[in-house]
């Protein structure tokens, strides 16, 4: 998985690929240390189209800021370079599952 290290970087990824999903976290996060596994193994199996982003909300305090992260963990979902959805705190894998299969069907 690839690292988001600066607002450029963020802009970037989210501009240059049809779909994309950044995971906001933390190193002190244990409920995201068990998450992001199963996230990436659901990205890989259903949606291999869709790139995956990690970024550190006390390393990146300046991304989390310009998107408004507040809390951990928290998903962004972008297609056509748009924010589409946004999960928090309380993830469930069959929800975000079912959010990005529609769009993420029509566009690949």
């Amino acid at each position: 998985m690839n690292n988001i290290n600066s607002p450029g970087h963020f802009d970037e990824v989210t501009q240059n690929n049809a779909a994309s999903l950044i995971y906001f976290s933390h190193d002190k996060c244990n409920v995201c240390k068990v998450l992001k596994p199963k996230v990436q193994a659901m990205l890989a199996e259903k949606f291999p189209e869709m790139p995956m982003y990690y970024c550190n909300t006390v390393e990146q305090t300046e991304v989390a800021a310009q998107h408004r992260i507040f809390a951990v963990p928290t998903v962004l979902v972008f297609f056509d370079g748009r924010e589409t959805f946004r999960f928090s705190r309380n993830i469930g894998l069959n929800e975000l599952e079912n959010a990005i299969s529609r769009p993420y069907s029509l566009m690949f």
